[in-house]
């Protein structure tokens, strides 16, 4: 098992503290600013990937003197630094990759961040963001286990496609059965466990199912 994690240039006061996925992650990627991100937080990118576009001379010259392995992109491309960062850890062949300082700055960046993660779904790949109030995943058809996390206790689950057909959900204090929800349905908002586990399914779509928290630290 292999964990990719991926620094974005987000707003860095919505990044939860790295360290503690320290355990977790074989590889650390810093994409653009995110790179800086990582070295602030005492960690060494092993790969930092990007345009560059965002940082200044000597922020650039750290990351070359610290990173173990450095590509930079021209600033007109077709990519975001996202998704060359993504793309290169593919190339990895993780089993998950986590992804950081995605959400909270420009709207269009997080919206296409939150998009990606069907890309990665779409290459066997696990992919979750996280920030200080949430946990971002997303799921095709099937039953999955969910579990209790008393940093993010509410659950939510949306429809990534435009409906999601048969989600049911067991061990929820708001039960369902074999209910299809749409795009602006709010039927699946802000749920919680009842014990440790539960377990969710459905039959035909695409879920996000994103775990969060109301009071953020």
């Amino acid at each position: 098992m292999s964990t990719v994690a991926i620094v974005a240039g987000g707003p860095s006061q919505h990044i939860p503290y790295l360290h503690t996925y320290k355990e977790e992650v074989t590889t650390w990627i810093g994409a653009d600013k995110g790179a800086i991100t990582l070295l602030e937080a005492n960690l060494i990118p092993d790969i930092a990937i990007g345009d560059f576009d965002s940082i200044s001379e000597d922020e650039l010259a750290r990351i070359k003197h610290n990173s173990h392995h450095y590509e930079i992109h021209p600033v007109e491309k077709d990519e975001t630094d996202l998704e060359l960062a993504i793309k290169r850890s593919l190339e990895l062949n993780p089993d998950t990759i986590y992804l950081f300082g995605i959400t909270g700055g420009r709207l269009d960046h997080e919206l296409v961040g939150i998009q990606l993660l069907h890309q990665l779904k779409q290459n066997n790949v696990n992919g979750i963001i996280f920030d200080n109030g949430n946990r971002i995943e997303l799921n095709f058809p099937g039953k999955y286990d969910i579990y209790d996390d008393p940093i993010y206790p509410n659950i939510s689950f949306l429809p990534f496609s435009q409906k999601v057909i048969g989600i049911s959900l067991e061990g929820f204090y708001y039960k369902l059965s074999n209910t299809n929800i749409i795009w602006g349905s709010t039927l699946c908002i802000s749920n919680k466990l009842l014990s440790e586990k539960g377990t969710f399914s459905f039959d035909e779509g695409i879920l996000l199912v994103i775990k969060s928290r109301d009071v953020l630290i």
